[in-house]
C-alpha cells in the first residue's frame, strides 16, 4: 500500500484592491483583522471558514486567489 502523505493547507493569497473609504465601520474592521494596511497590500492566509466568512463580508474590497 502506498504510504499517506498529508497535504499541504490550502492558503489564499489576497489583494486588497478597493479602499474601504465610505464603508461601514464593520467592513473596516474586518480588513484590519485579515492583516490589511495598504492598498494592493497581498497577504496569504489559510483557507479556514472563518477566514472564508470574513472574505464574503468583503469580497466587494478584496481578490483572492487560491494557491495549490
Amino acid at each position: 500500500m502506498p504510504e499517506k502523505t498529508e497535504s499541504q493547507p490550502k492558503t489564499l493569497k489576497i489583494t486588497l484592491v478597493k479602499s474601504a473609504i465610505g464603508y461601514s465601520k464593520v467592513h473596516k474592521a474586518t480588513l484590519r483583522a485579515l492583516g490589511f494596511h495598504k492598498l494592493h497590500q497581498t497577504i496569504e492566509q489559510v483557507d479556514t471558514p472563518a477566514l472564508r466568512g470574513m472574505l464574503r463580508k468583503v469580497n466587494h474590497l478584496v481578490r483572492i486567489e487560491e494557491q495549490v
